[in-house]
């Protein structure tokens, strides 16, 4: 292979990337819309999510407001581009949280063994007993409503799912050339398991997260729906979705457009964690 054609292989691999996943093209597309739209908020929103205007109750969608108004008077574009911030922030944060005590205590039980993960994993029994939303409503019910306790919520109940990823990827690796001969060396058990260990063990879990942040993100506008999550006047798209109810049939646009956001917000994490997996070579 000749020099040249070999300096141009890193300029031509992001191109080979989008050619061969454009699954993770399209969903790095939406995903990156999104964030746009929530960093310039102020600027594409052309009224105040919240203003009421009671001479303009459920306007259809017109050149004055695109997307139509509420039962309130409200700007539907506005409250959906000012919810934007709102969704993706449940979305983010509702996925960080257990991710991060999840992998720790999946690492920490795996490595251990012995009484330490039989200990772990009773307790995860006992928290798979229980039906998730029905355990996720019952934590926000004894907190109260609002956006702490969803995240306090998804902590205790969706930290599961990543520990059994982690632990199973540890049990493995423990038993690994390199761990062994880490070991041999002398190493402290935190070094073996941070350094060695869970770097390698992390590939299902980062897939695990995109597919994780769509239940999230359906869980936290089912939440708001029920009047537990997000509180009004609050422009995010659960909320919308729950005060267009009454009036799906005559103002069909309340809801039909921040459902659509929800669905293609979705759609996008699932793209990235479809190309995701391919990248890594890991298969739910």
């Amino acid at each position: 292979m000749s020099s040249a054609h070999s300096d141009n292989l890193p300029a031509r691999a992001p191109f080979v990337l989008v050619r061969r996943h454009p699954s993770l093209t399209i969903g790095l597309a939406l995903l990156g819309s999104f964030l746009l739209i929530a960093l310039l908020a102020p600027l594409i929103a052309p009224y105040d999510p919240i203003l009421q205007a009671a001479g303009e109750r459920l306007q259809p969608p017109s050149l004055a407001h695109p997307l139509g108004t509420d039962n309130f008077g409200r700007d539907i574009l506005s409250r959906i581009v000012w919810g934007t911030r709102i969704d993706l922030q449940i979305a983010f944060l509702g996925v960080a949280f257990p991710f991060v005590i999840g992998t720790l205590l999946g690492t920490v039980a795996g490595f251990a063994g012995g009484l330490v993960d039989g200990i772990f994993m009773r307790v995860v029994d006992i928290i798979l007993a229980f039906p998730f939303l029905v355990l996720m409503l019952s934590i926000i019910a004894v907190l109260g409503p609002g956006l702490g306790s969803f995240y306090i919520a998804m902590a205790i109940v969706g930290w599961v799912s990543y520990a059994r990823l982690v632990r199973a990827q540890i049990l493995v690796l423990k038993h690994s050339d390199y761990a062994m001969a880490a070991v041999s060396l002398g190493f402290g058990r935190l070094r073996i398991m941070f350094r060695h260990l869970l770097p390698n063990a992390l590939a299902g879990s980062l897939v695990f997260v995109m597919s994780d942040a769509v239940l999230v993100l359906l869980s936290g506008a089912a939440i708001s729906y029920l009047g537990l999550g997000v509180q009004p006047p609050t422009a995010e798209w659960g909320i919308m979705v729950a005060e267009g109810q009454p009036f799906v049939t005559t103002a069909w646009w309340i809801t039909l457009f921040p459902g659509f956001s929800i669905v293609t917000l979705a759609f996008a994490f699932s793209l990235l964690g479809d190309a995701l997996g391919d990248l890594l070579g890991v298969h739910e």
